[in-house]
């Protein structure tokens, strides 16, 4: 008998508890809207600056890229269509994310 009552005893508790914390849980979350907000103003100050340090970096890949095809080319390897591949999907993956980025923030 004594067992039953402390742990129905227990579970009110812990039950009380959960009420608890789901009442005021939404008063917390009144600051969640204003705080997306805040952050998502604060990613379209930075994008601008990252945009281009992005195409700055997608320029040096490419440069090296092409230097590393034409030493392939040169040298007479079989791999060099597929080193041209690799390369201009890179190239096409950094000039459309920072376009597909900044129309999604936009």
């Amino acid at each position: 008998m004594n067992q039953k009552f402390k742990k129905n005893q227990m579970m009110k508790k812990v039950f009380t508890a959960f009420i608890l914390l789901l009442s005021i849980t939404p008063a917390f979350a009144q600051g969640g809207a204003t705080a997306i907000s805040n952050a998502a103003s604060d990613i379209k100050d930075y994008w601008d600056p990252i945009k281009l340090i992005l195409k700055a970096v997608g320029g040096l890949v490419g440069f090296i890229g092409g230097l590393r095809v034409y030493n392939k080319w040169t040298n007479g390897d079989q791999d060099v269509n597929k080193e041209i591949l690799g390369y201009g999907g890179a190239m096409i993956f950094l000039i459309v994310v920072p376009e597909f980025v900044t129309a999604f923030f936009a």
